[in-house]
């Protein structure tokens, strides 16, 4: 069964940079397009960024041009690359696909952007 864990959040100043990991333990990923999504306390999980099959990458609006979402399909892992941290972009961080399945919700990785 397929298993993601997310890895690299933590705290930063605003203006700051991340680089978050997702590591998976089959490389099935490789026939799937990978996201990034996020989710605030009481808030709904929502999309970030995905990345295709075939070399794609979408963003939301909210992060376009600072966030870059890579993979390596030889290491099963999928990144995001988070430029020009924002308070607003504090969050739990989680990859998925897309859409996403229920049973590849991992536990996240927080990422606390303050001053």
């Amino acid at each position: 069964q397929l298993q993601l864990v997310e890895s690299g959040g933590g705290s930063v100043q605003p203006g700051g940079s991340l680089t978050l990991s997702c590591s998976a333990s089959k490389d099935i990923i490789k026939y799937m397009e990978m996201a990034w999504y996020r989710q605030v306390p009481g808030g709904q999980r929502e999309w970030v960024a995905s990345s295709g099959t075939a070399g794609s990458k979408k963003y939301a609006e909210f992060v376009q041009g600072r966030f870059t979402v890579s993979r390596d399909n030889n290491l099963k892992k999928v990144y995001l690359q988070m430029n020009e941290l924002k308070p607003e972009d504090s969050a739990i961080y989680y990859c998925n696909q897309r859409p996403p399945l229920r049973q590849l919700w991992g536990q996240g990785t927080q990422v606390t952007v303050s001053s």
